[in-house]
Order: C-alpha cells, then structure tokens, then sequence
C-alpha cells in the first residue's frame, strides 16, 4: 500500500477512535471531580436545582463561567436521562432587571414546570452588592431552554429572602423554601396555583440556616441547612418531621462536624422513584470564591429512613435511574 495512503488511513481511523471515545457516555458520579457537558466543557450549574418531565432531567443553576460579561448574569440549562451525561442546552441571561448597580446578584435559581398554565417559572434571589435588596425573581419561559421574560421581583410572605430551595411535594403540590436573615430561620411557602406567587406559609422552621433543602422519604420531611457562614463551608444539619407543618425535630449533624460537610454546601435533596428504590441524592456545591468558574459539586446517595439522614464519605458510585439502585466504587 502506498506509504501516503497508509498514513491517510491511520489518521482517519484516529479521529474516528478518539470521535467514538469523545462520544462515549459515562457511568460514575465522581464528587467534586470536575464535571464535563457534552461539549467537554465544566458544567455551569451552580446552586442549583432539577426537575423531571418524562424520563428527562432539566438542571439549572448559576453559569459562573470565567468569560461571562460582567454587566450580565446567566443561568445555565443542563438535560439528562441518565443524571451523568449532562447535555448543554442553554445560557439563559439577564441584564440587570431592578437597576440594581454594579455587582448585582442573580443566585440559586430554580424552576418548576407549571401543568396548568403549560409554563417554566424560574424564581431566582436577586440582589444588590450589600445583600439589601433581599427579595425573589421570577421568570417564565414556553420551554425549559427558552428565553425566559422577566416578570417581577417581591419579598415572599412580606420578608426578606436570600438563599432560596425548592420542593415538590409527591402530590405535585409547590413549595418556596427560603432564608430570612432578620427572623434567623428558614421558611417553606406554597405557591399560588400559576407559581407566580407565594400563596402562604407553610412553616417557619426557627433555625439561623440557609442552602434549605426538603425531601419527602417514607412519610417522613426531611430538611437539611446550612449554617450563615458564606462561602465558607460547615457542618450542615438535618431536622425531620411528619408534616411540612412541622413540628419539627431538632437539628442534628448530616456527617462529622470536623468534616465541614466534606466543604460543601447543600442546594438540593432529588429523590429518584426506581423500580427497586428509591434513593435519594445529596446536591451540594464546593464554591471557590476567587475561581467560581471551577467550582465543584459533591453529589452523593445518602443514607435515610426511619427519621436518620447520614451523608457517606464522597466517593465515586453510579446510578440506574429506572431501579434506583446505587452501587459505590472504591
């Protein structure tokens, strides 16, 4: 064979590997690894949270990517079928919606899937640099990845609202779940039926925490938080309770307090119904203040039931999201 061809031939079997190996879908969760979308690029998804339609998965979250325009503030739109593979839909932008100046903030935004009204409603905690603003935003979109239209900004229930969660309860019922520094705790608020409101309290859990996170496991709530310290991780804490009415229990430790929850901080519990079980996700992030754009993420399956919550030591595992099986590789 011609000695040119030859090469020609090899070259094209190499990118054709490589393409094949680009393309291959992964099968382990790595905690705080860095987390690549189908575009081989970190995923952008910050505070974040997710919702299920069908059999796919929307994450959402702060795209804190290096080259962001400073003026701007974006959200990124991330889809899966599987939790691992994350494909790269959409960076949602805002530009300052409420005159807020220079340093304004856009954090921890969230989405729900609206059945009546048919649309995405992201609610988001905007806020100026001295964290005075305190309030909430909300934007709609037709679809998951669209242009979301900025409709307002309110303090939920009349109070101030900085880190904000979200729950869906298994009756599909909506709940805002929010931090008010002057009342030091935590509140869960239902929505109006269009979600583009708070319809009432649910509960007022007395407890200084942020980074509020529910699940509904076994007929028990489950309400993790984490303590006022910034950027800077501690050991956060989980309460329990029959109803989202409380009472509640008091708070106890998710992991050894000297592990600072594994210097993270939570954002979201995503419980996924298999048919074998149903398990439950810790979504926590690792921020880097001086390199946001590098900020990482610790998922990991916890340990629940019975009224205990114990978040494992990270360590890479996989996920069959039909049966809900976890399996931890050492």
């Amino acid at each position: 064979m011609n000695k040119h061809l030859t090469r020609l031939l090899v070259v094209v079997l190499s990118c054709i590997c490589l393409h094949s190996f680009g393309q291959k879908k992964n099968k382990i969760i790595h905690p705080g690894g860095l987390w690549l979308d189908d575009k081989g690029n970190h995923i952008q998804a910050h505070g974040g949270g997710i919702i299920k339609l069908g059999k796919t998965y929307y994450w959402f979250g702060e795209y804190r990517a290096k080259d962001n325009d400073p003026e701007l503030r974006y959200v990124g739109c991330y889809s899966s079928d599987d939790l691992v593979n994350w494909q790269f839909r959409k960076k949602i932008t805002f530009s300052d919606p409420e005159q807020l100046g220079s340093d304004w903030v856009l954090e921890r935004p969230k989405v729900y899937y609206n059945e009546k009204t048919k649309k995405f409603v992201m609610y988001m905690h905007l806020d100026n640099r001295d964290y005075k603003f305190a309030r909430v935003g909300v934007a709609v979109s037709d679809k998951p990845d669209g242009d979301y239209k900025y409709l307002k900004s309110f303090r939920p229930l009349g109070l101030e609202s900085r880190d904000i969660g979200q729950f869906i309860d298994d009756d599909g019922s909506a709940y805002l779940v929010f931090e008010s520094r002057p009342s030091m705790g935590f509140y869960i608020a239902k929505l109006s039926d269009d979600y583009l409101d708070v319809e009432k309290q649910t509960c007022f859990i007395e407890s200084p925490l942020e980074g509020g996170a529910i699940v509904h496991y076994q007929g028990l709530y489950y309400a993790i938080g984490s303590a006022l310290t910034g950027w800077r991780p501690n050991p956060n804490k989980y309460a329990t309770a029959k109803s989202l009415e409380g009472p509640w229990s008091e708070f106890r430790h998710i992991a050894p307090p000297e592990a600072n929850t594994y210097s993270s901080q939570s954002t979201m519990m995503l419980k996924v119904a298999g048919t074998k079980k149903n398990t439950v996700i810790f979504m926590a992030d690792q921020w880097k203040p001086s390199a946001q754009w590098d900020s990482r993420y610790l998922w990991m399956p916890l340990e629940i039931g019975e009224g205990k919550l114990k978040l494992p030591k990270p360590q890479p595992w996989s996920l069959n999201v039909k049966t809900g099986v976890v399996k931890l590789k050492k």
